[in-house]
């Protein structure tokens, strides 16, 4: 008797320090929520025990040998909404300015969303990312890194003292012959997570395209992060492809998904490659799934990032999948690493990214790149810069070197919109200053442009298609997220962007798209459709 009740005592106290020690994983098994030492939420989406309270008991690293990503165990927000600009009086505020940005993850969401038959999540619209989707016909510089562009017309809306303004910059072009020599770091989310055609399968087969366009002057790596890190491929020359794609068809899922540590190792790898005149650059491949930016931990690795630019290194993130995906920490984790943000949904938007425009998604021709808009308040009256909410800079701070502007990459352009009113039809509207830094030196160079009355339009008719189709997808996109203030009838976008269409394959999907978004059902879709890899 005295036996058994001493091995009861002793299961009995097995399993209360079990309960001590796992409590937080034995509450999310059912469902419920876990508070740390801290009084903070705890408990991982995976259902691990919070990293505060493992230290706490001295077993720091079982959260990484359980996959546990250590960005705070809250699931992040898969996209950050943005209050949208409102109009500003030209007499008491003159000057609009922003960093330029080029991604374009947003809109290439969007059009995944709405193939599965529902509207995109509004607070995942961003108007510059959908009007930055597509090509617009912009004569490149040949003497200069960049130049600006600006074209206005009376504002569909009928109002008569409304117009539509679209300001454009365009990168000088570099062809992929003439680029220069690109040491690229490929840092995989190898997690359970990103199993599946539309995640992983669809990962590989992208790089596959990027690696078609390398050459011998170029260098690959290859780091993978699921519940570990490690080094699938150490820099090889960039025109040993069978020894790349190999390293990349090796790839198989399994495990938690530890990115900071991957993130680590991947700047580590591309600081080692680091030269002066070329390229450096990490690129991530993940479905999002890490909370980056909840607590300490997330803050200091988006610190390192920034540290890392200086050095030479930028990022670009590619996102992939729906349900997992982090929209608002990729595109935070692009600013800070001075690259872009990008989100791949078919094999054709790996080809516009990685073939069409491998030379701007691979070499940038300025960073920091500041636009400031200068209105003459004599002549405009009201004005409202559609999007950029995230981009905006402090008037002050456009010379301020110390600030971070957008990355603009070589051939790429960068388009915003404006409503504006106008007090008068005779005289010209302002100028456009665009400010940047020498990729390598960081010598400043800026330009300005007059928005002449001549680059006003009588009616939209009589503008460019590039002008008449940029004001429809920055409606579509206003409206779609939400702005019921400007909200537009896709009926009539719909119409606008059809006449605008010059025959482009992509700007007739638009229209298509958004016919299935005036039938399509609110929410957000979070299931997996079968691999589509067609061309548009």
């Amino acid at each position: 008797m005295k036996k058994l009740l001493l091995g009861a005592a002793v299961v009995v106290v097995m399993f209360l320090f079990g309960v001590w020690l796992f409590g937080d994983n034995i509450k999310a098994m059912f469902g419920g929520s876990a508070d740390s030492l801290s009084g903070n939420v705890s408990v991982s989406t995976r259902g691990y025990a919070s990293r505060d309270r493992l230290e706490k008991k001295g077993l720091s690293n079982f959260g990484q040998a359980n996959g546990y990503d250590g960005y705070g165990a809250s699931p992040q927000p898969s996209f950050q909404a943005q209050t949208p600009n409102r109009s500003v009086e030209a007499a008491v505020d003159h000057l609009s300015t922003f960093a330029v940005d080029v991604d374009t993850a947003s809109y290439t969401y969007a059009r995944r969303t709405l193939e599965l038959g529902q509207r995109p999540d509004p607070a995942s619209v961003r108007v510059e990312e959908w009007v930055n989707a597509f090509h617009y016909s912009l004569k490149a510089p040949a003497d200069a890194p960049f130049v600006a562009y600006a074209e206005g017309a009376p504002s569909p809306s009928g109002r008569p003292d409304a117009y539509v303004l679209k300001v454009a910059l365009k990168g000088r072009e570099v062809a992929n012959a003439d680029r220069k020599p690109a040491h690229l770091v490929f840092l995989v989310d190898v997690s359970g997570s990103m199993s599946g055609p539309d995640r992983l399968d669809l990962a590989k087969r992208s790089l596959g395209v990027l690696v078609d366009h390398l050459n011998a002057r170029d260098t690959v790596a290859i780091a993978t992060y699921a519940g570990d890190t490690r080094v699938v491929l150490e820099p090889t020359e960039g025109n040993d492809r069978s020894r790349i794609l190999a390293a990349i068809d090796s790839l198989r899922t399994g495990g938690g998904t530890a990115m900071g540590s991957g993130m680590q190792l991947a700047y580590e790898m591309a600081v080692k490659q680091v030269r002066r005149g070329e390229t450096s650059r990490v690129i991530v491949l993940t479905d999002g799934d890490a909370n980056i930016g909840t607590n300490t931990t997330g803050k200091s690795i988006l610190e390192s990032i920034k540290g890392y630019v200086s050095e030479g290194v930028t990022l670009t993130t590619v996102g992939f999948g729906m349900g997992n995906y982090r929209a608002a920490a990729l595109e935070e984790l692009a600013d800070k690493g001075n690259g872009q943000s990008l989100y791949i949904d078919s094999l054709a938007a790996a080809q516009k990214a990685f073939s069409t425009d491998i030379s701007g998604t691979l070499e940038s021709i300025a960073r920091d790149v500041k636009v400031q808009v200068d209105f003459d308040p004599n002549v405009v009256g009201t004005y409202r810069l559609i999007g950029y909410e995230n981009r905006d800079v402090r008037d002050g701070d456009f010379r301020n070197d110390a600030v971070e502007g957008g990355a603009l990459g070589a051939g790429h352009s960068v388009t915003a919109m404006y409503e504006i009113t106008l007090r008068n039809d005779t005289d010209d509207l302002g100028l456009v200053r665009v400010r940047g830094l020498h990729p390598d030196t960081r010598a400043p160079f800026e330009t300005a442009t007059r928005i002449t009355r001549a680059s006003i339009r009588r009616s939209l008719d009589d503008g460019s298609t590039d002008l008449r189709f940029a004001t429809a997808v920055a409606m579509a996109a206003d409206t779609l997220r939400g702005n019921v203030t400007e909200a537009w009838p896709l009926s009539r976008i719909i119409e606008l962007a059809d006449d605008a269409t010059d025959g482009q394959a992509e700007r007739r999907e638009f229209v298509r798209l958004m016919q299935r978004a005036q039938h399509a059902s609110p929410g957000v879709a979070t299931a997996r459709r079968t691999y589509d890899n067609s061309a548009y």
